[in-house]
């Protein structure tokens, strides 16, 4: 996935930390200084994550069907300026159809940002995402003894390597669950301004429209 790329370099920060070792305790992870986790496992399969992906689409599915009802009107107040022709002097036609062209321009403008302003969140959701979880994978490397923690995905050779992603699934589910903390409540998305009027029909997955 094109938005968990942020993962592998976010990782990095876990890597080396020189985390003390946990105590003699049996905590149910196998001790060992070398780890491996697979961020794109963690991100697809734990609550967070699905919740975050799950909010993400809801507002794009929200600027759906917001283009497509803003294009309905423009599509209306197209049909009722043609209409006017018949009964308007070529001068003040010619004023009103300037006034609704730089209308549809604006408002087009207005739709590829709120299109590039999604897809920019939806890139930062991996690294959202690791800060939320972060401390439980703290948790996890201590009790496990791991002084680094390695991306499983890039890894070829992991004998004497400890897998911790189930764990550390798990973990995340119990202790965060779908919660986001407050301070990652939402995706980054800024408030989106008032529509001003009408809409072009942006396709939000692409910004082209309809």
């Amino acid at each position: 996935m094109t938005c968990l790329r942020g993962l592998a370099v976010a990782a990095v920060a876990l890597i080396c930390l020189g985390l003390p070792r946990a105590g003699a305790q049996d905590l149910g992870i196998i001790r060992s200084e070398i780890l491996v986790l697979d961020p794109e496992r963690l991100f697809e399969q734990t609550e967070l994550g699905q919740r975050m992906v799950a909010d993400h689409q809801a507002e794009r599915e929200k600027l759906a069907s917001r283009n497509r009802r803003l294009e309905a009107e423009l599509e209306a107040e197209e049909k009722r300026l043609t209409e006017l022709r018949a009964e308007t002097s070529p001068e003040e036609f010619r004023d009103m159809a300037d006034a609704f062209d730089a209308k549809v321009q604006e408002i087009r403008r207005d739709s590829e940002r709120r299109v590039v302003d999604l897809e920019r969140d939806r890139e930062r959701l991996p690294i959202q995402f690791l800060r939320a979880v972060e401390p439980v994978l703290s948790e996890v490397m201590r009790e496990a003894g791991g002084t680094v923690v390695l991306d499983a995905r890039t890894v070829l050779f992991r004998t004497d390597a400890v897998d911790v992603t189930e764990t550390a699934i798990a973990r995340i589910d119990r202790a965060i669950g779908d919660n986001l903390p407050e301070s990652e409540g939402n995706t980054g998305t800024d408030p989106a301004p008032s529509d001003p009027g009408t809409d072009t029909g942006t396709d939000p997955a692409t910004g082209d429209s309809e």
